[in-house]
């Protein structure tokens, strides 16, 4: 097939849309469902970068995608009991395998921001994976495989009209890509610097030059979910997910605090306070995750209001104090923190620290450098410059 007409583009209003190939087929067959504009763009950058993570990591990977960045990425290393209760996986009755916890993990980072999704898979979608994916509100997956009851699964999905992609592993796109804005052709090399090398960690200017291994995987992790994010952008990361991703701002220390709540919000959804909020039965997991991210959150009192606890809790839970929360955030140590450029000034690096970040791996080059280096040393945080900016439009 060489060309796949849409329902519309952006908007209903942008009509006719298609996506076609020039030269060759289409390197993806859809299984199911009616893929949009827009589902197509998360598709294939949200498959990019998994399959990249698999190169990288050589682990299983998974990301949720929304409007064209990551809302979580993850690679498939095993869920605590307290991870699989926060993630709401604790219910399943099968084992969880390790694309299946990929897909846990990448969908837990940031619940509000993947209600809608798109996923994709590193590897073959198996049962385990097809059934986390069913109970989901979601817009569509891919994959280069599944297994045929993880199919047949999925295909029940929205009575049928759930968006299936299987996209072929090996295809190769050329090296040069294009795109029309404004009806001008703009062309560039295709974005195919290599994350995987150690490399990355040759340059660090810190007093502190340690990074563990795990520290090493989690900022590659960083650094190629940075590359599939709209800049700007930045990504921190524990324990082989992304748990607090900023995309978009144009200011990198509002990126850097936008990603660090995400981190933060993460973290203390794990507090025992949290954990233990007497839900009544029968609260949907969206309904959770918005009670538990507003409970979180400055405005906790909307949520504790005379009239509206009584919809969520079988009791009036207590507040999650200011001082609480700050203790419960500074048990959250040895994370990551990538940039997709460099960090202009030292106060991105006094709001990582905030959030645990322990290591650093960014572009460098700043007129500042000397700031956000000596910056670090303050915290013994140690920094690798890496020489490579990872802007993404």
């Amino acid at each position: 097939m060489k060309e796949l007409e849409l329902k519309y583009g952006c908007n209903p209003n942008q009509k006719p849309a298609r996506v076609f190939m020039t030269n060759g087929e289409l390197p993806f067959e859809v299984l199911s469902g009616r893929p949009g504009y827009i589902n197509l763009l998360d598709a294939f950058n949200s498959w990019q970068l998994v399959k990249e993570l698999k190169a990288a990591t050589g682990m299983p990977s998974a990301a949720s995608f929304k409007h064209v960045s990551p809302a979580g990425a993850a690679v498939g290393a095993p869920l605590s009991d307290t991870l699989k209760k926060v993630y709401f996986v604790d219910d399943i009755k099968i084992p969880l395998t390790p694309i299946a916890t990929a897909y846990a993990r990448a969908r837990g980072a940031d619940r509000m921001s993947s209600y809608g999704d798109f996923i994709a898979l590193s590897d073959t979608c198996d049962v385990a994976t097809a059934t986390l994916i069913k109970r989901e509100v979601s817009d569509g997956v891919i994959a280069p495989d599944y297994e045929p009851e993880a199919l047949q699964i999925l295909r029940e999905k929205r009575k049928g009209t759930y968006c299936v992609i299987k996209i072929d592993a090996n295809y190769k796109p050329d090296s040069i890509e294009r795109k029309q804005v404004f009806g001008v052709t703009f062309e560039q090399g295709r974005n195919e610097i290599d994350l995987t090398g150690e490399n990355l960690f040759e340059n660090i200017p810190t007093q502190n030059k340690t990074f563990s291994e795990n520290a090493k995987r989690d900022l590659k992790i960083a650094l190629i979910t940075l590359k599939y994010t709209q800049s700007n952008s930045v990504c921190y990361v524990k324990d082989g997910q992304a748990i607090g991703i900023g995309a978009g701002q144009q200011s990198r220390i509002h990126c850097t605090r936008l990603a660090g709540q995400k981190a933060d919000t993460w973290w203390l959804r794990q507090c025992p306070k949290v954990m233990n909020l007497p839900f009544k039965d029968g609260v949907r997991r969206a309904d959770r995750d918005n009670t538990i991210d507003v409970y979180i959150g400055d405005e906790w009192e909307d949520v504790l209001r005379e009239g509206i606890w009584q919809q969520f809790f079988t009791e009036k839970p207590e507040p999650l104090t200011r001082e609480e929360k700050k203790s419960w955030i500074a048990k959250n140590t040895n994370v990551c923190l990538g940039s997709d450029a460099f960090f202009p000034f030292g106060d991105n690096i006094e709001r990582a620290h905030k959030s645990g970040v322990q290591y650093i791996a960014q572009a460098g080059g700043s007129v500042r450098d000397d700031n956000v280096i000596e910056t670090c040393d303050k915290y013994n945080i140690a920094m690798a410059f890496t020489g490579i900016r990872l802007f993404h439009h």
